[in-house]
């Protein structure tokens, strides 16, 4: 077990070194032209969404990367499938091009025959960006753990677990004994498990892929985009108000207790409640996850700013142990945003007499 583990923490240091030799050379290409490094630009560069996904650059500066496909629908144009290869460098195709800056930075927009971007009829973007690939992954490497481990209690049943079964049962049953249940409440947690466990793997899948430079689909900043944790709260908020009862809808709407006069007030306070618990599902993870990236992007970027190899020791050890420290978060926001969503359905559910 002890060598698993040690060969396991020497082949990400392995990973770490050769994406820190990628980021060196980013560097250096910016920094033998005429462009100054800057820092802030870098690392929001590296953590945002993008239409490509860049391995390295060589000493010539060629970029490598696995250019993935764009999916763009306009009224005028109808549906365009494309290589973003098509749209590097400032490439105009088909009408269409990557804007470089301004509000519109990072998207496609269309552009008239004389280069005029046509701001007011925004093509409908469904293109498969590293969030998408990220996600996509995620959802795949979970359904062939869940998979494996189904045919394993076929195989073994489910009073010895063994493989793939002795890592995820003691997860599973964490999450519903420590989670659902107290949360919930016996009688109702069962109907509310399979989205507490395809959230909870979700967010920690994305988590660990996110820690792992590269190689694709690996290195994607799948929760650190707000979109992302924005579409799981959202879940958590339909969920919750469809599975509110009588008790919920009359703390919110004419609360015991409260005097008749006071409702004209309390009740807005409620209501504004209803939306800010999923809002403070969507930030936390949105802003845990995307700080732990840009501070280990700053750390690496330490070597550059101060232009000096003395900096590096110092500058990797700090990226390792906050390369651990993300691995603890990782599986902590999981459990929180799990944490959090059963209390929010337990608020929803309560029993008369509570």
């Amino acid at each position: 077990m002890k060598t698993k583990i040690l060969i396991g923490f020497l082949f990400f240091l392995l990973l770490e070194g050769a994406a820190l030799v990628s980021f060196g050379q980013e560097v250096e290409k910016k920094e033998t032209g005429t462009e100054k490094f800057d820092a802030s630009s870098f690392i929001l560069e590296h953590i945002a969404d993008s239409y490509e996904w860049h391995i390295l650059t060589k000493k010539n500066g060629e970029n490598v990367a696995l250019y993935l496909p764009v999916i763009l629908y306009s009224k005028d144009k109808g549906i365009n499938v494309f290589s973003s290869k098509k749209l590097a460098h400032g490439q105009e195709y088909k009408g269409y091009k990557l804007e470089e800056e301004g509000d519109l930075k990072g998207k496609i927009v269309s552009v008239s025959e004389s280069g005029v971007v046509d701001e007011k009829n925004l093509p409908l973007d469904l293109s498969m960006t590293k969030a998408v690939i990220g996600m996509l992954s995620a959802a795949i490497i979970g359904l062939l753990l869940f998979l494996s481990l189904a045919r394993s209690y076929k195989k073994t049943g489910i009073s010895h677990p063994k493989g793939i079964q002795s890592f995820l049962e003691p997860i599973i049953l964490f999450v519903r004994d420590d989670i659902a249940i107290p949360n919930i409440g016996i009688h109702n947690y069962a109907k509310y498990m399979p989205y507490l466990l395809s959230a909870f793997f979700f967010i920690l899948i994305n988590n660990l892929m996110g820690l792992i430079p590269f190689p694709p689909p690996f290195g994607a900043n799948v929760t650190g985009n707000i979109a992302v944790t924005f579409v799981l709260a959202t879940c958590t908020f339909v969920i919750t108000q469809f599975s509110g009862n009588k008790t919920y809808w009359k703390h919110i709407f004419a609360a015991p207790g409260v005097p008749f006069w006071l409702l004209p007030i309390m009740i807005p306070v409620e209501i504004i409640g209803i939306f800010s618990k999923p809002f403070a599902l969507m930030i936390r993870l949105f802003a845990n996850i995307t700080a732990g990236h840009i501070i280990v992007l700053s750390l690496i970027c330490l070597i550059f700013i101060f232009d000096s190899l003395a900096v590096a020791p110092v500058s990797i050890f700090f990226v390792i142990f906050m390369d651990c420290l993300e691995l603890l978060v990782a599986f902590l926001q999981a459990y929180i945003f799990t944490l959090l969503s059963a209390l929010f359905i337990s608020m929803a559910v309560p029993e008369e007499h509570h």
